[in-house]
């Protein structure tokens, strides 16, 4: 095995922002692995509020590069178990090396994950299309260059209902909305129904990560379901979410990967909760990945492509909001110039 990588930095079309702040681009880490002149490819995002930057994942790889490159691979989720011991404290490096090494055993058996999976590509649901807090004019723009059926809204500021009332008048697509953890309990509790009144089909994350309190008072009187995002990042917190969620939302870079993922949909599943795998503006990889798993979930947010103002491979297109599936093999994307 030999791994090479590469930083880049892609620019949003606008600006993004959310309750946490604001950037104007995305940096991401993209791996390389080549197994016998068989290339997988991953990719993970760099998020600040989780301190983990390219330069740190860089920094990380380097130091034990050695390691990964030694590993004798056979399978994905042998080499994901080795990865996660070898990186314990950095699970976006991991989930990148994850992709690629799955990326590679797809291409080794010559089918694409999902038909390795058995999956049935007709039951991947649409993917949302996130409109990041701005005036509601900037917003309102966004609707109208991007006709979408589902959107997810981004709120979590003092007008927010205000804004989502003049949204819904220039659109009739589902309405998400993501408070990225905005709110106390005593806001969520007013807000909420006027959010069903509105038609919103789910709240995310309304309250910080860990008002498990809050949470099941809330759980117990949503009239609207409650998907958790920052309150479930990996696999032990499916378990604690279950009676103060109705859902979970699983992001492949937080849980380090497809491996994890698969048993976060398994274990959601035996616990009667709904399932969503979001991104954190990934680019093509990581948009192909979550395409891969999309068959097995509810609900889907991998528009992270669609926001940027570059995609880095072909074979990531979409078709009135769904997923266009190819025959190529692996994650299903192109060559990229590492």
């Amino acid at each position: 095995m030999k791994v090479a990588y590469k930083s880049v930095s892609i620019p949003f079309v606008y600006p993004f922002t959310i309750s946490k702040g604001t950037k104007t681009h995305q940096d991401i880490f993209l791996v390389e692995l080549d197994h016998f002149g068989i290339k997988g490819y991953g990719e993970a995002p760099a998020i600040n509020y989780y301190n983990i930057s390219v330069e740190q994942m860089a920094t990380d790889l380097e130091k034990k590069k050695q390691f990964v490159e030694k590993f004798a691979f056979s399978d994905p989720e042998r080499y994901w178990h080795y990865l996660h011991h070898l990186f314990p404290a950095n699970p976006f490096l991991v989930c990148a090396l994850d992709m690629a090494g799955w990326d590679i055993y797809g291409k080794m058996k010559g089918k694409a994950l999902h038909k390795l999976w058995g999956l049935d590509t007709s039951l991947a649901p649409p993917t949302d299309y996130t409109i990041g807090i701005d005036n509601v004019d900037t917003m309102l723009k966004k609707i109208k260059e991007k006709p979408w059926p589902i959107y997810k809204i981004k709120i979590g500021f003092e007008d927010d209902v205000a804004v989502l009332e003049a949204l819904r008048k220039e659109t009739n697509a589902i309405f998400r909305v993501d408070a990225n953890a905005a709110w106390d309990l005593e806001t969520a509790l007013i807000k909420i129904p006027l959010l069903k009144d509105l038609g919103v089909e789910f709240v995310e994350q309304p309250l910080a990560k860990d008002d498990w309190e809050g949470m099941r008072k809330l759980y117990e009187t949503s009239p609207l379901p409650l998907i958790a995002d920052e309150s479930c990042v990996v696999e032990s917190d499916v378990e604690k979410c279950h009676q103060h969620f109705h859902g979970i939302n699983i992001k492949l870079t937080k849980c380090s990967g497809i491996t994890p993922a698969r048993r976060m949909i398994q274990q959601a599943r035996s616990l009667d909760m709904n399932v969503m795998i979001g991104c954190m503006n990934e680019n093509a990889i990581g948009t192909a990945a979550i395409a891969q798993l999309a068959p097995l979930v509810d609900y889907v947010d991998m528009d992270g492509t669609l926001l940027q103002t570059e995609c880095m491979a072909k074979g990531v297109a979409f078709d009135n909001g769904r997923f266009v599936y190819n025959e190529m093999p692996g994650l299903g994307v192109g060559m990229l110039d590492t």
